[in-house]
């Protein structure tokens, strides 16, 4: 109803990334909705969607394009986020599309930097098989 109405598709807040509202996500990217949009608390959806685990928005997001190192946000980039959530499937996937292991920012530095905060041993040795330094 809202984007029959024209309702700005890219208008800011990313919450349905953050909430895992897969079909409003996906609704939006079908209006047109900057894949890449900046701002918020994560910075961008991809990073939303990896700090809370959402796997199946993550892959929506990158299927539709969305850059895998965007930096911004409480995280800096999606891989950071996912790492400090501690979730395995989405850092695999970040890694397999290409994010940078070793890219710096956000509130703990790097990937291995917010796994390691959070005891997550399994993501800390994803990332030093991938290349991150120690």
């Amino acid at each position: 109803l809202l984007i029959q109405n024209g309702a700005d598709v890219n208008a800011q807040g990313g919450k349905e990334s953050a909430d895992g509202q897969q079909a409003i996500a996906k609704l939006l990217l079908e209006k047109g909705a900057d894949v890449n949009a900046q701002g918020g608390k994560y910075g961008n959806a991809l990073q939303a969607a990896s700090y809370r685990g959402y796997e199946k928005i993550a892959k929506l997001l990158l299927e539709k394009g969305v850059d895998v190192n965007a930096q911004g946000g409480k995280y800096g980039n999606a891989l950071q986020a996912s790492s400090y959530g501690g979730h395995q499937a989405i850092v695999k996937l970040l890694i397999e599309k290409g994010a940078d292991v070793n890219a710096q920012g956000g509130e703990y530095g790097n990937a291995l930097h917010a796994a390691s905060n959070k005891g997550h041993e399994t993501i800390e040795k994803i990332l030093i098989n991938h290349g991150a330094l120690i």
